[in-house]
């Protein structure tokens, strides 16, 4: 009866993990080359976004944090670098689609979709990312 209840106790355990994401990881092989591309798409000063330990690159962003990583420790020091991410893991927030669109092709990422459901778009990063692109 005593050990019934402790397995009880321990199933309702409160979780000390918090339900908040403080930052998406993004396997990057040339930070450089993708710090310009990001800042270029989220309209960010290059300045602002300081190359870390020489492999990591925090972006200033608004809510949940974007760090380009050419990660050594998964990867990234093979030749070919680390995974890119192949499904969109997170999406990107706009109030204009249709000139997001336009933005993206205009600078020359490649595009994966076109508009859907008239709701988002993906693109890929240099590195071969996928990155949703959705309406607000």
């Amino acid at each position: 009866m005593n050990q019934q209840k402790q397995t009880k106790d321990s199933d309702t355990q409160t979780s000390p993990i918090k339900n908040k994401v403080g930052s998406i990881f993004v396997p990057v092989r040339d930070i450089e080359k993708s710090r310009s591309w990001y800042c270029q798409v989220l309209g960010l000063k290059e300045a602002d976004c300081s190359i870390m330990n020489g492999h990591l690159c925090p972006l200033p962003m608004v809510g949940t944090g974007i760090i380009l990583d050419t990660m050594p420790m998964w990867g990234g020091d093979q030749p070919g670098g680390a995974p890119s991410i192949d499904t969109p893991a997170f999406m990107l927030l706009t109030a204009d689609l249709k000139g997001s669109l336009e933005f993206m092709k205009k600078i020359g990422s490649e595009l994966v979709t076109e508009i859907e459901h008239d709701h988002w778009f993906v693109v890929k990063d240099p590195d071969g990312n996928k990155l949703m692109i959705c309406a607000e």
